[in-house]
C-alpha cells in the first residue's frame, strides 16, 4: 500500500477499480469502521455534514470528503448512488 494518499472528488469513484481483499485485518478495526460509518451516516442525513473517507482501490490509497447516505452489509453509499466497497475503507473521520 502506498503512503501517499490521493485526494479525489466523489464523482471519480465510479471509475475506480476495487479489489475484493479486506484492507483492515483486526476484528476490532472492522467494528470501529462500521461504528464510524454509521455515525457519519447519521451526521450526513441529519446535518448534511461531510466526513473524510480514506479507502484503497487497485492503485493505492484515496481520500474523499463526502456525505454518507447509507450503509449495506458490503458497501457504503454516497450521494448520486456512488458506492465504495466496505472492505476497501481504511478510515473515516
Amino acid at each position: 500500500m502506498h503512503n501517499k494518499i490521493q485526494a479525489i472528488e466523489k464523482e471519480q469513484i465510479q471509475f475506480l477499480h476495487f479489489p475484493h481483499e479486506e484492507v483492515l485485518k483486526g476484528k476490532r478495526e472492522k467494528q470501529d469502521r462500521r461504528y464510524k460509518l454509521k455515525r457519519a451516516m447519521s451526521l450526513g442525513n441529519l446535518e448534511h455534514q461531510k466526513v473524510k473517507i480514506i479507502f484503497a482501490d487497485d492503485q493505492g490509497s484515496k481520500a474523499v470528503e463526502t456525505t454518507v447516505w447509507g450503509i449495506t452489509e458490503k458497501s457504503v453509499i454516497l450521494k448520486q448512488s456512488t458506492v465504495i466497497p466496505l472492505e476497501r475503507i481504511i478510515s473515516v473521520n
